[in-house]
């Protein structure tokens, strides 16, 4: 396994065996995968250098530790006095989803423990999705002052659902996403990873060519454009930190406390 420059992201390519031609990254930044300006730019580079590579085929997604992922690395944001964290956040966000919505072969993702903020962005752009049992998907954005990725949430959730889940920031366990068809397989937490590269390898075994035809015409043909619908949503993030209220609501995250807004 190789690791990236900011020691987030590890990856390797599969290159015999039953695994051939499956690629393997994971997000590996205790305690809870939160990932920080340069990890979300490291994610997004090597996602898209596996996918451009031509020995692979399928690409699975995963994580190390408590939890998938819990989004931006706060206390970055926080260290900032300035917007050049947040700035970074967005864009290294954008950069990471479209990274997998776009990579040239299809994503697999296998979601353990949380899937917060940035993780549904992440999976909400995969091609396949298996989750451990424990496994539970959320935006807590509005309780961050922040918004963001309800494009991608819409991609695994119903309409009401997925507008109720932003605005009250309650989760959606695994199961759920399972019954609305959005969760491929649940499995337990010792066997997700088994799971996907299952799921992998019988994608692996296709003709390389034609899979990569498939994720482009799949892309193709898709309802809507998640690039510039994201991208719209992050304008009113930085909407809101402009004004002010992301400030307490990030503060109150940090010190473990209850945000106080005046509106």
């Amino acid at each position: 396994m190789q690791r990236t420059p900011s020691g987030a992201i590890v990856w390797r390519v599969h290159d015999d065996g039953p695994d051939r031609g499956i690629a393997e990254v994971v997000m590996d930044r205790p305690p809870v995968n939160a990932l920080t300006v340069a990890g979300w730019f490291e994610l997004a580079d090597t996602v898209r250098t596996l996918g451009g590579d031509p020995a692979v085929r399928a690409l699975v997604l995963r994580a190390e530790g408590r939890g998938f992922n819990a989004g931006v690395d706060i206390k970055e944001l926080q260290a900032d006095p300035g917007y050049d964290a947040l700035i970074g956040a967005n864009r290294g966000c954008f950069a990471a989803f479209a990274a997998v919505y776009e990579c040239e072969v299809p994503v697999v993702a296998a979601v353990n423990g949380f899937c917060l903020g940035g993780g549904i962005g992440l999976v909400g752009n995969s091609d396949i999705i298996v989750a451990a049992e424990d496994a539970t998907f959320g935006l807590p954005e509005v309780d961050r002052g922040a918004l963001g990725a309800a494009t991608h949430l819409a991609r695994l959730v119903p309409q009401h659902k997925m507008r109720a889940m932003v605005y009250t920031a309650e989760p959606a366990t695994a199961r759920e996403l399972h019954a609305w068809g959005s969760v491929l397989a649940v499995v337990p937490a010792d066997r997700l990873r088994d799971e996907a590269f299952a799921v992998a390898r019988g994608i692996a075994a296709k003709s390389g060519r034609v899979i990569r035809a498939a994720k482009e015409s799949l892309n193709g043909i898709d309802l809507w454009d998640v690039r510039r619908s994201y991208r719209y949503e992050q304008g009113f993030t930085f909407e809101l930190n402009l004004s002010g209220v992301s400030d307490e609501a990030r503060a109150a995250f940090v010190e473990g406390r209850d945000a106080k807004f005046d509106q």
